[in-house]
């Protein structure tokens, strides 16, 4: 158990502890010179079951506010310490406040200098303390009058913490490790220490931990719980870690930093919080408001946005959006303070909500539902709560490590609640078991109507139908669901297409039977130069509008391309100039080739061949720099021709299909849709290839 004290400047809380354990906790040469506490000091108590108390002594002055709310953050149990010849004082007051905004239950008071007030000056000090204490979390706490001058009542009270202590019980450590810095010094023949408590999980000696915000790694060389030398230390201990890694020093770690699992570090500026103004306070919270933020062991600068209607006034509590000047480490469900600008005030406090707060549509209905579920202290009921509002689905790492769940307590909360996991290649997203249902039946009832209104197109794009559908899942989401449909052979994917799994478009016998007179004139010897529409209709006297038709219809079907305006080359034919692009820049240098180079290739003149590899450099299987041109091979597969699709090109030459064969990449997978000539197809200026050759709103292979 921590044991923290508070109260007023010169009330006996350094004399108290001295008195408690024999440990003088002022370390510094200008406490012992003035008298006073200015940082924090710490004490141990052993007991006789093997067990140890820590004690955080905090400095009373008001101008160090600031060391006190360090180490005020993580104790179990207050000492609140009142001297009784001077009664409550200022800083009683703002420590009792600060006490209280921390959402500490537990605590004694000690009325000190009992020796130099008469009885009935103890009497009325206690009752003038009941009164103080009657609006706060310490209403119940007995007072005891004590002088450690005298010692009267010292050993009843050491009795006393150690048997609350027993009773105490050990924090649950099953959480992710959090230990918040309160000192970083060198230790001759160890070299870089931390001090602080730890907030939550536990940690091992050589374990791997990340110091946040800054992001420096370190191994845990060595461990200290409650002051003794030991192999773990775990949530609710006072720990000294020796640290040791590329980077790490004294400097390099500050009070206010986090040694954290790795798995938690994400620092934030813009946390969404429940804030609570003191009573005592004269002025509502305004919009934009500056303060100072103390959380954990660090001080930053804030503004506060109100995210309701109207200032928060005295006694008052309200949403807010804290927008920090800089990141600091923290978990949903921790407490926090806000001080004035100038720090010597103690405005308020609450509790931070959610680390990933939006800058946009910060107070719309949704949002605001969205905060009062993640207010819920309960993980799992956050998440219940969570999935029954828009968006209707959760990133469940970044739910776990926002509130430093281990991946245990994640896997207990998803099975207790019978949460659907849509698993994908960056994470996993937790959705409720009903609404997965019904987003599923409403996907298959909307291909389907997709195919009754085109019937001519093999599926709808994979972008199309994720904005068609509600809830609105990120793309990752959406094809884990997508997924699970195609191995129940709902649905089946088809390149980019996703389309019922019965569904296949056919042409028409007419259009078989002009199909079947149009295909040699794009394949054979003239594969690379193809006539134009215009002059497929002359040669056979056609209309214009009837192949142009066809061969539209043709290219949504991934048989042929069009190049350029009426000028369509089957799709064979597109993969075989991808091969020869391909071995263009092999053995070349940075990979690079010409256009005149593949001209003389195709041997199709350069007014076509300049076209073809424009065509190649807008959907990004080529990359232009000047007069050179180096292949993109992320997105080799996009114009490939599926290895049976015999029937589409039982036209095309043996000679054609076996240089396909040779200069298509074995390790190309894909559909057999292309991109050209959709009509759901966007520009692909500004989205990032990803592996497979797959632009972000296409299906990667599974």
């Amino acid at each position: 158990m921590i044991i923290g004290t508070a109260g007023h400047i010169d009330h006996g809380k350094t004399s108290l502890v001295r008195a408690l354990t024999g440990v003088e906790t002022d370390r510094l040469k200008e406490e012992k010179v003035r008298g006073i506490s200015i940082d924090l000091g710490f004490a141990y108590l052993p007991d006789a079951d093997g067990s140890v108390l820590g004690f955080v002594d905090v400095p009373g002055h008001e101008r160090f506010i600031h060391n006190m709310l360090a180490g005020a953050t993580g104790i179990d149990f207050v000492m609140l310490v009142v001297a009784a010849d001077e009664g409550i004082k200022p800083q009683t007051r703002e420590h009792l406040a600060i006490v209280d905004l921390l959402g500490i239950k537990r605590g004694i008071v000690v009325l000190t200098k009992a020796d130099l007030a008469s009885p009935s000056r103890q009497a009325e000090v206690a009752a003038e303390i009941a009164d103080v204490l009657r609006a706060t979390r310490l209403a119940d706490a007995r007072i005891v009058p004590v002088s450690t001058v005298t010692e009267a009542g010292i050993a009843e009270l050491r009795a006393e913490l150690l048997e609350i202590a027993r009773s105490f019980g050990a924090r649950a450590a099953s959480g992710r490790f959090r230990l918040a810095v309160d000192r970083s010094f060198t230790l001759t023949g160890a070299g870089t220490v931390v001090t602080g408590t730890v907030l939550s999980g536990a940690v091992a000696n050589n374990d791997r931990v990340t110091i946040s915000p800054s992001g420096l790694s370190a191994r845990v060389r060595s461990i200290h719980a409650q002051n003794r030398p030991s192999p773990r230390g775990i949530a609710g201990q006072r720990c000294a870690l020796n640290l040791v890694g590329e980077d790490i020093s004294k400097d390099a770690i500050a009070r206010g930093d986090v040694v954290l699992d790795p798995m938690l570090h994400a620092p934030t500026s813009r946390i969404d919080a429940e804030l609570r103004l003191l009573a005592s306070e004269t002025k509502p919270v305004t919009q934009w408001m500056p303060v100072r933020l103390f959380h954990a062991s660090v001080e930053v600068g804030a503004r506060v946005v109100l995210l309701e209607e109207g200032a928060i006034a005295p006694g008052q509590s309200g949403y807010v959006q804290l927008v920090l000047e800089q990141p600091i480490a923290a978990a949903s469900g921790d407490r926090f303070v806000v001080r004035d600008t100038t720090s010597q005030r103690t405005i308020g406090g609450g509790i931070l909500l959610d680390l990933r707060a939006p800058a946009r549509k910060r107070r719309t209905p949704a949002r605001l539902a969205q905060l009062r579920a993640h207010a819920l202290g309960d993980p799992a009921a956050a998440l219940a709560a969570l999935l029954d509002i828009a968006p209707y689905y959760i990133d469940l790492p970044a739910f776990a490590r926002d509130r430093a769940l281990s991946d245990a307590q994640s896997q207990e909360i998803v099975a207790r609640l019978s949460v659907v996991t849509l698993e994908t290649p960056g994470g996993a997203f937790a959705m409720s078991a009903p609404l997965h249902l019904t987003l599923k039946q409403t996907l298959l009832a909307t291909l389907q109507a997709f195919h009754a209104d085109i019937p001519d197109l093999p599926g709808i794009g994979l972008e199309r139908l994720r904005l068609q559908l509600e809830p609105r899942l990120p793309a990752p989401a959406l094809l884990a669901v997508l997924h699970g449909l195609v191995e129940s052979r709902s649905i089946a994917l088809d390149g980019a297409w996703v389309r019922l799994a019965g569904h296949e478009v056919r042409l028409t016998d007419e259009d078989e039977q002009l199909w079947a007179s149009i295909a040699p004139l794009l394949s054979g010897a003239e594969r690379f130069r193809p006539p134009r529409v215009r002059d497929i209709a002359t040669l056979l006297a056609l209309k214009e509008a009837d192949v142009r038709r066809l061969l539209k219809l043709l290219g949504r079907m991934g048989r042929v391309d069009e190049m350029a305006h009426d000028h369509f080359f089957l799709r064979a034919t597109v993969a075989e100039m991808v091969g020869i692009v391909t071995s263009l820049g092999e053995g070349q240098p940075q990979s690079q080739f010409s256009a005149s180079q593949f001209r003389d290739r195709v041997d199709n003149g350069r007014k076509v061949a300049i076209q073809i590899l424009e065509f190649f450099d807008r959907h990004g299987v080529t990359i232009r720099r000047g007069d050179l041109r180096r292949v993109n091979r992320h997105r080799l597969d996009l114009f490939r021709t599926l290895p049976d699709a015999d029937s589409r090109a039982a036209d095309i030459p043996a000679s054609t299909s076996a240089s396909i064969s040779e200069s298509t990449p074995e390790n190309i997978s894909g559909g057999e849709s292309s991109l050209v000539g959709r009509p759901d197809f966007k520009s692909g200026r500004g989205r990032e290839p990803v592996s497979g050759g797959f632009d972000s709103l296409s299906l990667p292979p599974r």
